[in-house]
Formats: C-alpha cells, structure tokens, sequence
C-alpha cells in the first residue's frame, strides 16, 4: 500500500496541484488524467523519486520497488537488444552468481556433518528457492517473450542497441520495466511509440499485472483497457473513482453539471449581495447589516470551474479545390535502400473523398509510402495523381519548416483567411496555445509545442489531399477531438498513418496493413480490421479455413478435363451451393436481428432502462461480428465457385 498525503508542488509562488491524498493498494491499475500542463507528468516523477514534492510527503511499504518510464529518454548503450534487456534481471543475476558461489564451496568440502557444511546446504536451498520465487529458472524466455511481444524480431536481439531509433531504444527500457517486475510501475505516455499489435500485447500484459500500475496516455482505449481507477487532476483539485476512463468521464460529467449548478447558484448569491452593499453602503441606519454583508462576502470560499472543453470549438478544414476522381494510383511500385527491398510491386489507389488509414508495425515503411507520395523519396514503377490534387502533408519533422522569427500567433493569422480569421484564438486554445503563450517565439518553442503549431496550420490550408503521420503524438484528448471532428467533415482524400485506435475509429473507411513490403487492404475502419485479426487467430477461421480446403477446386489442366473429372467439379459446385445457401440464410437472420437493436437505438425512451440498453448493445456487438465473419465466409466460398465454374464452361 502507497500512501499519498497532502501532496503539493507550486512553482514562482503559483500552485500546480496542492493537497493531493491518495492511498494506492497493489492491483491498482490508476489512468492519471487531466489537460497538458496540470502536473501529470510531475506526480509521476515525484512518486519515482525524481523530483521533491514543495509540501506533503508519501509513504512507501519497506522494500518498495518502482519502475518508471519518461516520455523522453536518452539511451547510451553498447550492448546488444538483448543484452540491454536482460540487464534487468539484476536480482535474478545475483542469485544465480550466489548460487554457483555456493556449490563451488560445497564441492570443495567434505565435512558433511558439520555446522558449516550443513549451514552452506541451507543457504544453497534459500538461493534456488528464492531464484524460483524471481522466476530465474524461466527468465530468458521471459526475455524473449517481451521483446517479441514489443515488436523486435529474433533476427534484432543481437544487433547492437545504438543502431535503433529512439522510439525501438524506449521499447527496450519499457521492457526492462516489465522484465525487473517491480511492486509499482510508472508509465508516461507508453504507446507513443509502438504499434497497435505492440500495444494490444502491452495491454494483455498490463491487465494481468500483479502490482501497481500508475500510467499517463491521451489513448483512450489503452486506458479503458487497462485500468480500473482513475485520476483526474483538474484546476488543481484531484478527482478520484474506481473507473475506467469512459466510466470515470460519465460519472465525472455528472458531477461537472452539479459543480456547474453550485457555481451559478454561488454567483448569484454573491452579485446580490454585493448588489446589497453597493445600495445601502451610505445609509448610516443599514450600516452594520452591510458589513456583516462585506464580511459574509469575504469569508466565501470561491467556487472554480475548469474552463470549456476545447473538443468543443467547432472548426472546419477550408472548402478544397475540386480534384478529379482519382486522387492517386501506384502502380508495380517498388523501394529500395541498397539491396534491402522495403516495398515489393505495391498497387494501391485512392479516390476523391475517401479516408484510409495506413496501420502495421514500426519499420514497415508506412511513413516511406507517404514520403514518396509528397515526392521526397524516389521509387521505381509508376504513381499518378489524378486532375487538380493539391497535397497537405503532416510529419513530425514537418514542424522544423516553420519561420523561428514569427511567434505563434502570427503563424496561424497569416495562414488564416474568411471566417477563420476571428477563430484564431480559438485554434490556438484547441491546439493548446493560449495567454502569453501565443505570442512565443516558434524558435524557442519545444519539438511537441511546434507540431502541434504546424498542425493546426494545416487546418487552415485549401488541400484535396491530406496525408498525416502520427498526427496525434504530441495531442491530448481535447485536440485530438478538434483534428477528429474537423477530418471528418473534410470533404478531400485523407491518408493517416496512426497507432491510436480511438483517433482512427469512425474517421477512415479503409484500412491498410503493411507486412513485409507487401500491403493488404480492408474495407473498414480500424475495428474492423482489429475484429479480422482477431477471427484470423481464433478456431473459427480453422474451422472455416477446413471447408475451404475440403471444397478447394483442383486446378484445371489447359487439356480437355475428362468425364469423371467434370463430375467430381459438379459434385464440388453443388455442395459449394447448399453452403452458400447455408451462409446467405444465417446472414438474412444476423440481419434482421441486428435491425431490431438499431429500431430500439432510436427509440429515446429505450435510453431509460441502463440495465436492458446494456444488454441489447452487447448482443448487438456481437451479432456484427457474426455478421462480419459469415460475410467473409460467404465472398470466399463465392470465389471458389466461380473457380469452379469457370472450370465447367
């Protein structure tokens, strides 16, 4: 158990958060909420011992071990992946280094009925239980299993840590985190830099874990996930419930509206009281009664509320030229570096309109694809792009081309025109900049403060054709709720490179997965394409991938096929044919009861009854997985079939 008490930190005089208590017990998987700026991030450092608390103190069981993961780290390594990794397993290592030092001593011994002998026995029997207890006899698979889990391949554990980027270098830290299990781990922004299947395995891991787990994420999946409390910090008040984050944000509206109630209903009391003062201040015959008014007014302890939600500010890319139909086609599109083939004969195309998000593991080229779009990388094969295409790019590194000279402000009033020009404000408080802060210099701003500057930028640029990588780094849920919102009333094409779920949920209608410089596509969002994966590792897909095989068609020789054969394919047609009469008459009925849920959604009144809406959206979750797998099922038995009877004509 951690004890939290009065915790407080103020800096220049000004408070950050004050009097945060909180008692913390092992199991606790906590999602630390809260606008950028609140001291989310500063709690974490206090709790891990980076930083001193101005006031309060916190209490740690004897032995407490903490791991914590910063946002931004700097690795100076020589050693390899899994050197690195195992690195971590200090204790492991020291009962190892005991134990051989123990049966070395015994070896040379032949007292065996001594104190001593028998004493190095019992000390040798401690050691490799309490190596047991660490998990020492199972630690290099556990090693392995975690880098895999990652994301590396075999192939990178001996490759020397210093030849990865910084997103692959904080993996290997994250992994060091997991591999020392220590009672509290301590996690600021984790899923930054890993893919969605590097995620999902981290969530599987998180959800399981037997101590305390105390995490900071603008991904709102990840948090519903993995936690089981939440706690917002908030005007520097905290706001503590044993919910996951959509749970915790309903309750935490709730009580918004009542703290709003209170507010207006103190607001009234005080104008009329001073309403009161100002009338009879100079009437000698009142004056008593308005300075027990004066003295009433000052003993009012002032209600605060947080200020309106920036996801609320309604902002609109501007309306884009007209482009032709097509708005970019690949073709036999191949990239190397040197003799290392990235992308292989890609086809791809993507029209006027249409929003797709590009998905897969760090290193397979996504970002690659994007520069070649936007002409900063060669390629050999063909890309077209269709009539008036005018492209709007967003990369990280895209933030550098910003003047250093202009302050924030006038970046975004000189790329503002029409009505976006009284909004400035606006986007600068939805993308974070608000006060003094506008009028920074771009020069002076951090590499998070000027993405975000060269993004909202964008929002105000007359493209047909966005593409945006890892739009969503350096947001918190506020502004990625603004570029959400404006994306999906953006009238042009839009290709987003993405690891956050929540983000891509809804927005695109396509989603390609990159694996081995091949690509794969699927139409559908991101639930869509996670639902796939998911049925491609489950026993259905081997129960249906088991039909497919017994109804396969044989090929079909260029000769005449003889008699007996055209017969064994008619036997195949009409079993393929009752299975898909089969199939479609399962589909009809998924149908109709999923039609049934969506007549009760529209019903308002349905609304009232929590227990029966829960109920029905389940059952409706379910039945469009259903639906989604039958459908697969159906396309590919149709294919066999036309296999086949192309076979017979």
């Amino acid at each position: 158990m951690v004890n939290i008490s009065g915790l407080a930190i103020h800096f220049g005089g000004k408070y950050l958060f004050e009097g945060v208590s909180a008692t913390i017990n092992f199991g606790d998987r906590i999602g630390l909420i809260g606008r950028n700026g609140t001291g989310k991030s500063t709690l974490l450092k206090i709790i891990a011992g980076v930083e001193q608390a101005s006031e309060g103190n916190i209490h740690f069981p004897k032995e407490f071990s903490i791991g914590y993961l910063q946002q931004d780290i700097a690795v100076n390594s020589d050693k390899t992946v899994y050197a690195e990794a195992e690195s971590a397993l200090v204790e492991i290592k020291k009962a190892e280094s005991l134990i051989i030092h123990l049966t070395e001593e015994i070896s040379n011994r032949n007292d065996y009925d001594s104190k001593e002998y028998l004493s190095l026995v019992q000390k040798l029997t401690n050691a490799n239980d309490r190596l047991k207890i660490l998990g020492g006899h199972s630690a290099q698979a556990d090693v392995e299993q975690i880098l895999l889990g990652l994301g590396f391949m075999r192939n990178d554990f001996y490759k020397q840590l210093s030849t990865f980027s910084g997103g692959w270098q904080m993996r290997v830290e994250l992994a060091k985190i997991l591999l020392a299990k220590p009672d509290c781990i301590l996690l600021d922004e984790p899923t930054n830099h890993l893919d969605i299947e590097s995620i999902r395995w981290l969530e599987e891991f998180l959800k399981s874990y037997p101590g305390i787990i105390l995490l900071v994420s603008h991904d709102r999946k990840f948090l519903d996930i993995v936690t089981n409390r939440t706690i917002e910090i908030s005007l520097g008040k905290v706001y503590d419930m044993p919910f996951n984050y959509s749970r915790f944000m309903e309750q935490r509206e709730q009580l918004r509206e009542q703290e709003i109630a209170a507010y207006k209903n103190q607001q009234r009391q005080i104008a009329e009281t001073e309403r009161f003062i100002e009338r009879f201040r100079s009437k000698a015959t009142l004056a008593s009664r308005v300075q027990s008014r004066v003295k009433q007014l000052d003993k009012i302890e002032r209600l605060e509320i947080e200020e309106v939600d920036s996801s609320e500010i309604k902002l609109r890319f501007p309306e884009p030229p007209r482009s032709g139909r097509l708005v970019v086609e690949l073709k036999n599109l191949s990239k190397s570096y040197g003799d290392n083939l990235v992308l292989n004969n890609i086809e791809f195309a993507i029209e006027r309109g249409e929003k797709v998000a590009f998905v897969g593991k760090n290193g397979e080229v996504k970002s690659t694809l994007t520069k070649i779009m936007i002409g900063s990388e060669n390629y050999l094969g063909d890309l077209e792009f269709g009539h008036n295409v005018s492209i709007g790019y967003f990369a990280q590194h895209q933030a550098e081309m910003l003047s250093g000279e202009m302050n924030v402000f006038e970046v975004i009033d000189n790329a503002a025109t029409g009505d976006m020009r009284t909004k400035v404000r606006s986007l600068l408080g939805a993308f974070l900049f608000s006060g003094d802060s506008v009028y920074k210099k771009v020069k002076v701003l951090s590499g998070g403060e000027k993405s975000r500057l060269s993004l909202a930028k964008l929002l105000l640029e007359p493209v047909n054709f966005l593409i945006l990588d890892e739009p969503t780094n350096h947001l918190d849920m506020a502004a990625k709720d603004v570029l959400k919102r404006a994306l999906m009333e953006f009238q042009g094409a839009l290709i987003v490179v993405s690891h956050d779920r929540d983000f891509l949920e809804g927005l695109t209608q396509k989603t390609v997965e990159f694996k081995g410089g091949k690509i794969k596509e699927y139409h559908g969002d991101i639930n869509y394409f996670l639902d796939k994966l998911q049925i491609d590792s489950l026993k259905t897909l081997e129960q249906k991938t088991k039909i497919i095989n017994e109804i396969e068609p044989p090929k079909i020789s260029e000769n005449q096929i003889s008699r007996e054969k055209r017969k064994e394919l008619q036997k195949e047609e009409n079993k393929l044919n009752k299975l898909i009469e089969k199939c479609e008459n399962e589909i009809a009925i998924f149908e109709s009861e999923i039609a049934v849920c969506e007549k009760l959604f529209a019903d308002p009144e349905f609304y009232s009854n929590q227990q029966e809406l829960i109920k029905v959206q389940e059952k409706y979750k379910i039945l469009k997985n259903d639906l989604d797998s039958k459908m697969q099922l159906w396309e590919e038995l149709q294919e066999n079939l036309e296999k086949i009877t192309a076979g017979l004509s």
